[in-house]
């Protein structure tokens, strides 16, 4: 049974990670984080997908998906070409400029990351990192 002090501890640590994140998100331009998550999603397949093979790896429904390769194209961050093996059917890539884009939402990451570890010496951002190692562990 936890203890008041232990909840208290608990949510603490929740707001304290999601402030983090929403900061970090924040400051990453102004892409949405789903939007985000869809093109790093298709990146990391290493080709083109189908939009139902989208929507099972980022676990929605394929209209979802479908929505997120609507506004990507409109944007020109991903293309729609035919399935060679399937007429009917269509895959989704990665355009140049998605691939340009994530790299840029991954540099400013990093950056703002770095300027919020910078608060800390050098000592203390060893602690902190070596502290979530802990809590992170499976």
């Amino acid at each position: 049974m936890n203890t008041e002090r232990e909840r208290d501890a608990s949510g603490e640590l929740l707001e304290l990670l999601y402030a983090v994140l929403r900061g970090v998100r924040r400051e990453t331009g102004p892409y949405a984080p789903g939007q985000l998550r869809f093109l790093r999603t298709l990146h990391d397949c290493g080709s083109a997908q189908r939009p139902g093979a989208l929507a099972d790896a980022l676990a929605v429904a394929p209209r979802s998906v479908t929505s997120k390769v609507d506004a990507a194209e409109s944007e020109g961050l991903v293309r729609r070409l035919p399935d060679p093996t399937d007429r009917r059917a269509t895959l989704v890539e990665l355009t140049p400029a998605g691939h340009d884009v994530l790299a840029a939402t991954r540099h400013l990451r990093h950056e703002h990351v770095a300027d919020r570890l910078a608060r800390l010496s050098s000592p203390e951002q060893a602690e902190l990192l070596r502290l979530l190692r802990v809590v992170g562990a499976d």
